[in-house]
């Protein structure tokens, strides 16, 4: 498709929040399972993914398509996806929108996907891939990622990324993942996890 990238930069942080909370509203792990108050969804799960990019844009690898439409946030190599004080932000954000009891809910789906989370070989990790709900079935999220592959190919990097919605599963294995284990949420959810080679 080849619609070109470019990296994000911190004037891109609405749109990318834009982008994320659209592309994940129905996510099963990251949809009404995080965020089960149909009349707030949005505005919490907007919250939410506003903090965990703020974190990401710490470093120079959330490429988006040139308007912004679909964004790839990459972790680089050996990094953590957030800091140890950003993480207690983001918990405490959780608790103040969600209370307790919905915020362990949240907490479990990272703690669950970080016990399996590789760490040798290093590795880009995939944080999130998504595209605005206005553009989504163009096919411009996966042209994205075949474009950042690239660049990260040119490194002789592999990466890391957690599939939440089987619905994707086979697309990124056409971009050369391979199912690597699987992750089972405490409402019964898989989520797979997979590698890739550098081509």
């Amino acid at each position: 498709m080849g619609l070109g990238y470019r990296r994000a930069t911190l004037d891109d942080l609405p749109a990318l929040t834009d982008v994320m909370t659209t592309a994940f509203i129905a996510d099963p792990a990251w949809g009404p399972y995080s965020f089960p108050d149909d009349a707030r969804r949005e505005q919490q799960s907007s919250a939410f993914w506003e903090q965990g990019l703020r974190a990401a844009l710490r470093f120079p690898w959330t490429l988006v398509t040139p308007g912004c439409e679909a964004a790839a946030v990459w972790i680089p190599p050996g990094e953590p996806e957030m800091t140890a004080g950003q993480e207690r932000e983001m918990e405490a954000l959780a608790e103040r929108m969600l209370g307790a009891e919905q915020t362990a809910v949240v907490m479990d789906i990272f703690t669950r996907l970080e016990a399996v989370h590789p760490h040798d070989p290093p590795h880009f990790y995939l944080s999130l891939l998504g595209t605005h709900r206005d553009h989504r079935g163009a096919g411009i999220g996966m042209a994205l990622l075949a474009d950042t592959l690239a660049l990260i190919d040119a490194e002789g990097m592999p990466t890391y990324l957690e599939s939440t919605n089987p619905a994707n599963d086979a697309r990124y294995v056409r971009q050369g993942y391979r199912p690597l284990d699987q992750v089972t949420l405490a409402n019964g959810h898989r989520i797979t996890t997979m590698w890739r080679d550098p081509a």
